[in-house]
């Protein structure tokens, strides 16, 4: 049986109006246009095509959330990086907090490049301190190119495990998704990789990415291939794609560079947020582990604007295999996690 959830349908039908709104905007508007910046404020730039998204949101969302006992909604884009729905309810009196990335993958879909997700997790409130471990909830819909006629949507119920469907965006006919991540026991000849989106220390990262390579498989065969990469520039992308056993292992440890990009004189750049890392329980569901640098889980609060490190790693077997050798190279270069209880 699919995984249930007072929430599961709202979320989903909210997601489904979302994607039909943008893929309309993809398709109506020019690439220009979209890619154009619309704020630049707390949290990631938001860019036309972010904005088109935004009313639907709040209305959709509100239009619930009066009879699901109140929701705190924490999404880019909203003044001080929540509002209560109904607006005007205590957040006290909320009975869920529900932290949402109306498009993960923006850079990518709006140039037609890679499909985007649209992210919600969904907490008992806890107050300001509920994390990313609260999270009962997950769900993830895929925003597809405009050529595109199949997405997918995933969701998970802590404890209930995971689902998922693609649908026909033609007919709207709609099968059940097999999702199975890796069970290989080593990254040779699979997709392993250390995020590297962006310039100021690339350089490091790729050190990084080479040296736990050559710890785990030791030197290649000429003329061969050890493993190979694959930059999504989407977090929810990087789930996915360790959801389906397309990748085997990820880490994205882009906030550990703050004191080496300080030393070059450039500020900590564009990191993950909660937000894009708030459907990792449908990975976790599955048997992937999703962990921090350090080795503990992601505790970081619902917030739009703290820096999250994360690894994932397919399996258990890699995470045993892996996790060892990469906290040593990561040690070695001088770029230290931090202990597991400065998360929140």
């Amino acid at each position: 049986m699919s995984p249930s959830h007072p929430l599961l349908q709202p979320v989903l039908e909210i997601q489904r109006k979302l994607r039909t709104t943008l893929l309309a905007a993809s398709a109506a508007q020019s690439t220009e246009f979209l890619s154009s910046v619309a704020e630049d404020g707390e949290g990631d730039t938001l860019f036309a095509i972010d904005k088109i998204s935004e009313e639907v949101l709040l209305t959709e969302l509100g239009a619930v959330a009066g009879e699901h006992g109140g929701l705190v909604l924490i999404a880019e884009g909203i003044a001080g990086g929540f509002v209560t729905l109904p607006l005007g309810r205590a957040a006290t009196q909320c009975r869920y907090r529900v932290i949402m990335d109306p498009i993960d993958g923006t850079r990518e879909i709006m140039y037609q490049k890679r499909p985007a997700w649209i992210l919600t997790g969904v907490a008992p409130n806890k107050g300001d301190e509920t994390a990313l471990s609260d999270i009962e909830l997950a769900v993830q819909t895929e925003i597809p190119l405009t050529k595109q006629y199949l997405a997918d949507e995933l969701w998970a119920v802590r404890g209930h495990g995971a689902a998922a469907e693609r649908v026909n965006l033609l007919n709207r006919e709609r099968t059940p998704l097999t999702m199975r991540p890796s069970q290989a026991k080593t990254i040779k000849q699979g997709f392993a990789m250390i995020t590297r989106f962006f310039p100021g220390a690339r350089d490091e990262l790729a050190l990084v990415d080479d040296t736990l390579v050559l710890r785990l498989l030791g030197p290649c065969e000429a003329g061969k291939a050890h493993c190979f990469e694959d930059q999504y520039l989407s977090t929810g992308g990087q789930l996915y794609e360790l959801i389906m056993g397309h990748d085997r292992f990820v880490a994205d440890i882009r906030p550990l560079l703050g004191s080496l990009l300080q030393s070059r004189g450039f500020p900590l750049g564009l990191c993950c947020h909660p937000y894009d890392i708030c459907t990792a329980l449908i990975a976790e569901e599955l048997g992937v582990v999703i962990r921090s640098p350090e080795g503990g889980p992601l505790d970081y609060r619902l917030d739009i604007s703290l820096d999250v490190s994360w690894v994932g790693f397919a399996n258990t077997e890699l995470a045993r295999t892996i996790e060892p050798v990469l906290r040593d190279v990561l040690d070695q270069r001088g770029l230290r996690a931090r202990p597991v209880g400065t998360l929140v």
